[in-house]
Protein backbone atom coordinates (compact mmCIF):
# COMPACT_ATOMS: atom_id res chain seq x y z
CA UNK A 1 0.00 0.00 0.00
CA UNK A 2 1.28 3.34 -0.79
CA UNK A 3 1.19 6.16 1.38
CA UNK A 4 1.80 10.29 0.70
CA UNK A 5 2.81 13.06 2.38
CA UNK A 6 4.23 14.23 5.55
CA UNK A 7 2.25 13.46 8.51
CA UNK A 8 1.08 10.11 6.94
CA UNK A 9 4.47 9.06 6.52
CA UNK A 10 5.94 9.95 9.86
CA UNK A 11 3.19 7.95 11.76
CA UNK A 12 3.89 5.02 9.48
CA UNK A 13 7.17 5.30 10.22
CA UNK A 14 6.95 5.29 13.71
CA UNK A 15 3.89 2.64 14.02
CA UNK A 16 6.77 0.42 12.89
CA UNK A 17 4.70 -0.28 9.58
CA UNK A 18 6.86 1.63 6.48
CA UNK A 19 8.79 -1.36 4.09
CA UNK A 20 10.02 1.93 1.77
CA UNK A 21 10.75 5.51 1.50
CA UNK A 22 11.43 7.83 -1.94
CA UNK A 23 11.56 11.62 -1.37
CA UNK A 24 12.07 14.33 -4.33
CA UNK A 25 15.04 16.34 -2.29
CA UNK A 26 16.81 16.64 0.63
CA UNK A 27 14.35 19.63 1.74
CA UNK A 28 13.87 21.10 5.02
CA UNK A 29 10.08 19.43 4.76
CA UNK A 30 11.79 15.45 4.56
CA UNK A 31 14.37 16.35 6.88
CA UNK A 32 12.12 14.86 9.70
CA UNK A 33 11.20 11.33 7.80
CA UNK A 34 15.37 11.49 7.34
CA UNK A 35 15.64 11.82 10.84
CA UNK A 36 12.98 9.46 12.13
CA UNK A 37 14.01 7.03 9.35
CA UNK A 38 17.35 7.01 10.49
CA UNK A 39 16.74 6.20 13.89
CA UNK A 40 14.24 2.90 12.54
CA UNK A 41 17.64 1.70 10.71
CA UNK A 42 15.80 2.28 7.32
CA UNK A 43 17.36 4.03 4.48
CA UNK A 44 15.45 7.14 2.01
CA UNK A 45 15.71 6.99 -1.91
CA UNK A 46 15.89 10.17 -3.88
CA UNK A 47 14.03 9.83 -6.57
CA UNK A 48 13.24 12.55 -9.33
CA UNK A 49 9.55 13.87 -8.46
CA UNK A 50 7.69 12.80 -11.35
CA UNK A 51 8.12 8.97 -10.20
CA UNK A 52 6.47 10.51 -7.13
CA UNK A 53 3.96 12.08 -8.88
CA UNK A 54 2.98 8.62 -10.83
CA UNK A 55 3.49 6.90 -7.02
CA UNK A 56 0.94 8.85 -5.80
CA UNK A 57 -1.75 9.18 -8.91
CA UNK A 58 -1.21 12.43 -9.75
CA UNK A 59 -2.26 13.77 -5.79
CA UNK A 60 0.07 16.14 -3.45
CA UNK A 61 2.71 14.06 -1.68
CA UNK A 62 4.44 17.05 -0.38
CA UNK A 63 8.02 15.69 -2.28
CA UNK A 64 7.62 12.38 0.07
CA UNK A 65 5.90 8.39 -0.71
CA UNK A 66 6.17 5.54 1.11
CA UNK A 67 5.35 1.80 0.52
CA UNK A 68 4.05 0.50 3.79
CA UNK A 69 2.60 -2.88 4.98
CA UNK A 70 -1.30 -3.11 4.95
CA UNK A 71 -2.56 -2.93 8.12
CA UNK A 72 -3.21 -6.80 10.29
CA UNK A 73 -6.43 -7.58 9.04
CA UNK A 74 -9.34 -8.10 12.68
CA UNK A 75 -12.35 -9.71 12.73
CA UNK A 76 -15.03 -8.09 14.16
CA UNK A 77 -15.39 -11.21 16.97
CA UNK A 78 -11.42 -9.99 17.59
CA UNK A 79 -12.16 -6.41 18.15
CA UNK A 80 -14.77 -7.07 20.00
CA UNK A 81 -12.87 -9.97 22.71
CA UNK A 82 -10.34 -6.77 23.29
CA UNK A 83 -12.84 -4.05 24.30
CA UNK A 84 -12.33 -1.86 26.96
CA UNK A 85 -14.87 -0.89 29.59
CA UNK A 86 -16.26 1.15 28.52
CA UNK A 87 -15.68 0.43 24.99
CA UNK A 88 -16.07 3.49 22.57
CA UNK A 89 -16.58 2.28 18.85
CA UNK A 90 -17.26 4.17 15.50
CA UNK A 91 -19.28 2.08 12.83
CA UNK A 92 -19.66 3.69 9.53
CA UNK A 93 -22.44 2.77 7.07
CA UNK A 94 -20.95 3.98 3.41
CA UNK A 95 -18.70 6.76 4.12
CA UNK A 96 -17.67 6.80 0.66
CA UNK A 97 -15.33 10.42 0.41
CA UNK A 98 -11.61 9.57 1.65
CA UNK A 99 -11.76 13.10 2.80
CA UNK A 100 -14.77 12.41 5.27
CA UNK A 101 -13.39 9.23 6.44
CA UNK A 102 -9.93 10.38 6.92
CA UNK A 103 -11.04 13.14 9.27
CA UNK A 104 -13.27 10.47 11.30
CA UNK A 105 -10.28 8.65 11.75
CA UNK A 106 -8.53 11.96 13.29
CA UNK A 107 -11.18 12.47 15.23
CA UNK A 108 -11.44 8.65 16.80
CA UNK A 109 -7.58 8.53 17.35
CA UNK A 110 -7.58 11.61 20.25
CA UNK A 111 -11.01 10.38 21.44
CA UNK A 112 -8.61 6.92 21.80
CA UNK A 113 -11.86 4.91 19.82
CA UNK A 114 -11.67 0.94 20.22
CA UNK A 115 -11.87 0.54 17.21
CA UNK A 116 -13.91 2.04 13.77
CA UNK A 117 -16.53 -0.54 12.44
CA UNK A 118 -16.29 -0.02 7.91
CA UNK A 119 -18.52 -1.37 5.50
CA UNK A 120 -16.70 -2.76 2.54
CA UNK A 121 -19.20 -2.13 0.19
CA UNK A 122 -19.67 1.90 -0.95
CA UNK A 123 -16.60 3.12 1.26
CA UNK A 124 -13.74 5.46 0.47
CA UNK A 125 -10.21 3.42 -0.70
CA UNK A 126 -8.12 3.03 2.19
CA UNK A 127 -5.30 3.95 0.35
CA UNK A 128 -6.80 7.59 -0.13
CA UNK A 129 -8.01 7.30 3.58
CA UNK A 130 -4.38 7.00 5.01
CA UNK A 131 -3.57 9.91 3.46
CA UNK A 132 -6.57 12.07 4.34
CA UNK A 133 -6.64 10.70 8.00
CA UNK A 134 -2.76 12.58 8.56
CA UNK A 135 -1.17 9.51 9.72
CA UNK A 136 -4.20 8.29 11.90
CA UNK A 137 -5.08 5.54 9.80
CA UNK A 138 -1.86 4.20 11.56
CA UNK A 139 -2.76 3.66 14.90
CA UNK A 140 -6.16 3.26 14.58
CA UNK A 141 -8.18 -0.05 14.32
CA UNK A 142 -10.13 -0.51 11.66
CA UNK A 143 -12.26 -3.50 10.92
CA UNK A 144 -14.24 -3.97 7.95
CA UNK A 145 -17.43 -5.69 7.49
CA UNK A 146 -19.82 -7.07 4.87
CA UNK A 147 -23.31 -6.18 6.74
CA UNK A 148 -23.62 -3.23 8.96
CA UNK A 149 -26.67 -4.09 10.34
CA UNK A 150 -25.25 -7.50 11.15
CA UNK A 151 -22.37 -6.19 12.87
CA UNK A 152 -24.59 -4.00 15.19
CA UNK A 153 -26.72 -6.84 16.19
CA UNK A 154 -23.30 -8.67 17.39
CA UNK A 155 -22.33 -4.97 19.36
CA UNK A 156 -25.35 -5.34 20.95
CA UNK A 157 -24.74 -8.63 22.30
CA UNK A 158 -21.69 -8.26 23.55
CA UNK A 159 -23.16 -5.64 26.05
CA UNK A 160 -22.59 -2.07 23.73
CA UNK A 161 -25.10 0.22 23.49
CA UNK A 162 -25.42 1.18 19.61
CA UNK A 163 -26.45 4.92 19.24
CA UNK A 164 -27.22 6.27 15.59
CA UNK A 165 -26.84 9.73 14.51
CA UNK A 166 -29.06 11.70 12.01
CA UNK A 167 -30.60 14.69 11.78
CA UNK A 168 -34.26 14.63 12.84
CA UNK A 169 -33.10 12.18 15.95
CA UNK A 170 -35.57 11.57 18.61
CA UNK A 171 -33.02 12.48 21.16
CA UNK A 172 -30.74 15.34 21.21
CA UNK A 173 -27.10 13.52 21.04
CA UNK A 174 -26.43 15.36 24.50
CA UNK A 175 -29.25 14.06 26.47
CA UNK A 176 -28.46 10.24 26.02
CA UNK A 177 -26.07 8.08 28.44
CA UNK A 178 -22.98 8.24 26.85
CA UNK A 179 -20.53 6.30 29.63
CA UNK A 180 -21.89 2.83 29.09
CA UNK A 181 -19.94 0.90 26.40
CA UNK A 182 -20.81 2.78 23.20
CA UNK A 183 -20.96 2.52 19.40
CA UNK A 184 -22.21 5.97 17.52
CA UNK A 185 -23.21 5.07 13.91
CA UNK A 186 -23.10 7.41 10.70
CA UNK A 187 -24.34 7.45 7.64
CA UNK A 188 -22.91 8.00 4.46
CA UNK A 189 -23.09 11.89 3.34
CA UNK A 190 -25.90 11.67 1.09
CA UNK A 191 -28.35 9.05 2.11
CA UNK A 192 -27.57 9.08 6.08
CA UNK A 193 -28.52 5.61 7.63
CA UNK A 194 -29.97 3.24 5.62
CA UNK A 195 -32.98 1.70 7.27
CA UNK A 196 -32.43 -1.21 8.66
CA UNK A 197 -29.09 0.06 10.21
CA UNK A 198 -31.57 2.74 11.52
CA UNK A 199 -33.89 0.40 12.92
CA UNK A 200 -31.45 -1.53 14.22
CA UNK A 201 -30.14 0.98 16.58
CA UNK A 202 -30.84 1.74 20.90
CA UNK A 203 -31.35 5.56 19.77
CA UNK A 204 -30.90 7.76 17.36
CA UNK A 205 -30.18 10.95 18.32
CA UNK A 206 -29.58 14.56 16.38
CA UNK A 207 -27.08 17.27 17.10
CA UNK A 208 -29.20 20.45 17.54
CA UNK A 209 -29.00 22.82 14.13
CA UNK A 210 -29.94 26.43 15.15
CA UNK A 211 -28.46 28.36 11.44
CA UNK A 212 -29.75 28.15 8.88
CA UNK A 213 -28.56 24.98 7.07
CA UNK A 214 -30.10 21.88 8.37
CA UNK A 215 -27.35 19.07 8.51
CA UNK A 216 -23.22 19.20 9.60
CA UNK A 217 -20.55 17.41 7.72
CA UNK A 218 -20.44 14.13 8.77
CA UNK A 219 -16.72 14.18 9.75
CA UNK A 220 -17.79 17.00 11.99
CA UNK A 221 -20.63 15.06 13.52
CA UNK A 222 -18.42 11.91 14.52
CA UNK A 223 -15.80 14.63 16.37
CA UNK A 224 -18.67 16.25 18.09
CA UNK A 225 -20.44 13.04 19.12
CA UNK A 226 -16.92 11.27 19.84
CA UNK A 227 -16.10 14.49 22.53
CA UNK A 228 -19.53 14.65 23.98
CA UNK A 229 -18.78 10.86 24.88
CA UNK A 230 -15.11 11.75 26.61
CA UNK A 231 -17.25 14.78 28.33
CA UNK A 232 -19.77 13.06 30.08
CA UNK A 233 -16.89 10.24 30.63
CA UNK A 234 -14.86 13.07 32.21
CA UNK A 235 -11.66 11.64 30.34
Amino acid sequence: MIVYGINPVLEALRAGRVVSIRVANASAKTAEIRDVAKRFGMSVVQVPRPSLDRAAGGAHHQGVVAEVKEPKSLSLSELIDGLRDPALLVVLDGIEDPQNFGAILRSAEAAAVDGVIRQTRRSAPVGRVARASAGAFSHVRVVSVVNVARAITLLQASGVWVVGLETGGDDLYSDVDLTLPTALVLGSEGRGLRRLVRERCDRVVSIPMLGRINSLNVSVAAGISLFEALRQRRI
